[in-house]
């Protein structure tokens, strides 16, 4: 068959059938807006491929974990998915479940921001106000450097991503934590408001 160029919706209703664990979900909605983010600032032309990868790119996780990014390809195949579409969803597993390298910007970008997400949604549960709104690069840097602290965050895939684009660690990290705070409803992260007027206290 024919493959398609899937639309948002199509790619949501998707993720959806194969996740139901809203810690995934709101961490693919979170991927997705940090990826139309980065397509905004390094204006793309294809702003909407963009979200849409960040979207679906766990698709096969919560179902498949022993098989991530190999069952997506089956998955999105099935769906008669462009190739681009899929190959950018394998790459994101690069060196750590698939041999897919990441080629184009996008998914360098991806690849980059993917293990970021988790890092920066742990530092805002702990925050006062626990709230993305009022996240600072220094907190997330800070937490960074404690090793023990979200542990399950490969901190070198996010190096290694920085090194293959060309882009300042802390560059990358700001630029996430504006394009998570473009979802800071959707994903959780919105707070409760308490604490956001004295954000210069928080860690």
């Amino acid at each position: 068959m024919e493959q398609i160029i899937p639309t948002r919706e199509q790619a949501y209703d998707l993720l959806t059938k194969y996740n139901k664990n809203e810690s995934l979900i709101k961490h693919a909605l979170a991927v997705e807006a940090v990826m139309l983010h980065f397509a905004n600032i390094l204006e793309e032309p294809e702003k909407e491929k963009w979200g849409i990868i960040g979207l679906v790119h766990d698709v096969d996780y919560e179902m498949y974990p022993e098989e991530h990014c190999l069952k997506a390809r089956e998955i999105l195949r099935d769906h008669n998915w462009h190739e681009d579409y899929i190959h950018a969803v394998e790459s994101h597993g690069w060196g750590l479940c698939c041999n897919v390298e990441p080629v184009h910007r996008m998914e360098k970008i991806l690849f980059t921001i993917d293990e970021l997400t988790g890092l920066i949604s742990a530092t805002v549960v702990l925050r006062p106000s626990k709230s993305i709104l009022d996240l600072e690069l220094k907190s997330v840097k800070k937490k960074w450097k404690q090793k023990s602290f979200a542990a399950g965050v490969n901190r070198e895939v996010i190096e290694q991503g920085a090194k293959m684009l060309n882009m300042e660690l802390d560059y990358i990290i700001g630029e996430t934590i504006k394009g998570m705070q473009n979802a800071a409803e959707s994903i959780g992260l919105q707070g409760d408001g308490i604490g956001i007027a004295h954000s210069s206290q928080s860690s």
